[in-house]
């Protein structure tokens, strides 16, 4: 189901992960398989926004599980819209939902005496002000994109590694890799070329290369979630403003 470098992403739209899940609304065989990558994806994300409200980190994981097992349980997303195509727009509306009626619940069962395993305490977006929650609700998304750009590029990152027994090459990724991300390198492009033994000039092919795969490979991994190569050029520059923004 993922595209290869050598295809035009603007050819392969029907079959990404989103798409299929979308078309079917997790009916299909390919569309369950679809949406379970997805969340194999998206999870730490998902973990990591549960876990900035809930201040337990067991719950936080209980919590995670228990979100992705209702997505994948048949119906989760059922209610999909397919006009706000980007899976990262609909889980993040999801995670809300999910932790709104845990909230509610953990009030439920503790009005009525009962045993919850989820903590009303431990729910640290369960507020009884408002205005207090609309306030903390802006920090809260651009961390869950945040985490989202993140996980995006480590996972491009992980796909650009070459083979565990291509010793070479791993070490020379390890360190080329500040040039790619944009960090400030703690070596120059010479200092890096005798450390590999190689030319300045094979360094600054290698670098130019490396950028150019590094981007197709961020480029197919954002094209798994949106329908149109507009959507991914707007993607694209979102997952630059949420981590240069910070």
């Amino acid at each position: 189901m993922n595209t290869t470098p050598s295809e035009d992403p603007r050819r392969s739209f029907a079959t990404t992960r989103w798409t299929a899940v979308m078309k079917s609304h997790g009916d299909s065989e390919m569309a369950r398989e679809a949406l379970g990558e997805l969340c194999a994806a998206y999870w730490h994300p998902v973990h990591a926004f549960i876990r900035r409200r809930v201040r337990d980190d067991e719950n936080a994981r209980d919590l995670t599980q228990e979100l992705f097992a209702r997505l994948l349980g048949g119906n989760g997303v059922a209610g999909a819209d397919p006009a706000r195509g980007r899976f990262r727009t609909f889980l993040l509306g999801a995670v809300k939902h999910f932790l709104s009626d845990m909230a509610d619940k953990a009030k439920a069962a503790k009005r009525g005496g009962e045993h919850s395993c989820i903590s009303m305490e431990s729910l640290a977006g369960d507020t009884d002000s408002a205005g207090l929650l609309e306030v903390a609700e802006k920090p809260a998304n651009r961390s869950f994109d945040r985490e989202w750009a993140v996980n995006v590029v480590n996972r491009a990152l992980v796909a650009l590694a070459p083979e565990p027994q291509q010793e070479g090459r791993r070490e020379a990724l390890e360190i080329l890799k500040p040039w790619l991300l944009g960090e400030p390198p703690d070596t120059s492009q010479a200092e890096a070329a005798a450390r590999l033994g190689w030319t300045e000039n094979a360094v600054r092919v290698a670098i130019h290369r490396l950028r150019r795969r590094f981007r197709e490979l961020v480029r197919r991994e954002i094209a798994q979630t949106v329908g149109t190569e507009a959507e991914i050029q707007e993607e694209l520059r979102y997952l630059l403003e949420v981590l240069v923004g910070e």
